[in-house]
């Protein structure tokens, strides 16, 4: 009835990744962050100094300094010490007491502990949206994205992910953000988000700079109109690339270029002359 005790795994790579549905691009102005659950009782079923916790908890550490640089709000869940049966219902039958037990256990890791400005958000049930007010404070701040990163997958992580599709916001499941049971039901997560209910991405993809060309190509196709792929040297105007969504690109990696603005990329947007900036050493 209580969580087993958990063995880590190879996380998804960019190869893993299932093919996603819907092609929304990531636009910072309009997203939020959520840190699932990434409390010490539900990471102490991987025991001390697991590998893969240790890359996932440094992969949700980096999407969360670029939301702070960007002025992305940041939202945690955390379960409860003190729920009554009531509180609880048929998560006793699913779980037993959970967290009740382990009061000691309740806190953010201390790598990811909420810092001023983020909020906190008492989690009732799988969905981060079931009795909160995660909905509502989105809409008031014109948030209609959500990146979701946490555990488990393939419990609240994707359902909260299929409950904001249903409530108009767009999720973003962070392959390498989460973690799981198992690989395989961490694999069953994404593969149902991105057929299903929302998108699912790679950490690197988000982040301000991409690392390889492969990673600022999965950047921008999304951004683009037509259905084709363009090769590397071709204009990405003709493909439907528009000057708002440049203008992004171009603050966006501002903050570890200086020298790049707008005029630099419409001068030749091509993902060729676009990693060649991006290829140099950072000059801010």
């Amino acid at each position: 009835m209580a969580i087993p005790k958990l063995n880590g795994y190879a996380l998804p790579g960019v190869a893993d990744i299932p093919p996603n549905k819907v092609n929304w691009a990531f636009e910072p102005e309009r997203a939020a962050l959520l840190i699932h659950d990434m409390q010490d009782y539900f990471i102490d079923f991987w025991g001390d100094n697991c590998p893969m916790m240790e890359q996932v908890i440094a992969n949700i550490a980096a999407l969360r300094q670029f939301c702070r640089q960007n002025n992305i709000p940041v939202y945690y869940t955390a379960q409860p010490d003190n729920q009554s049966d009531e509180d609880r219902a048929l998560l006793n039958d699913m779980w037993g007491p959970g967290i009740n037990k382990h009061a000691e256990r309740k806190s953010v890791v201390k790598a990811l502990a909420p810092q001023d400005g983020d909020t906190v958000l008492t989690k009732w049930r799988y969905s981060a949206f079931i009795r909160s007010p995660l909905e509502q404070a989105l809409k008031e701040t014109g948030r209609d994205q959500l990146l979701i990163c946490g555990v488990y997958a393939h419990i609240g992580c994707m359902t909260t992910a299929t409950d904001a599709f249903m409530r108009d916001i767009k999720p973003f499941m962070v392959a390498d953000g989460l973690a799981d049971f198992s690989r395989e039901e961490h694999l069953m997560a994404l593969k149902y988000v991105a057929g299903r209910s929302g998108r699912v991405v790679m950490t690197s993809e988000l982040l301000a700079v991409p690392q390889n060309k492969e990673q600022l190509r999965a950047l921008v196709l999304p951004l683009l109109d037509e259905d084709d792929v363009p090769e590397d040297d071709e204009n990405l105007i003709d493909y439907g690339l528009d000057s708002v969504r440049m203008m992004a690109l171009a603050a966006r990696w501002r903050k570890t270029y200086s020298d790049i603005d707008f005029v630099m990329l419409a001068k030749e947007p091509t993902i060729d002359a676009w990693w060649a900036l991006l290829s140099r050493e950072a000059t801010s």
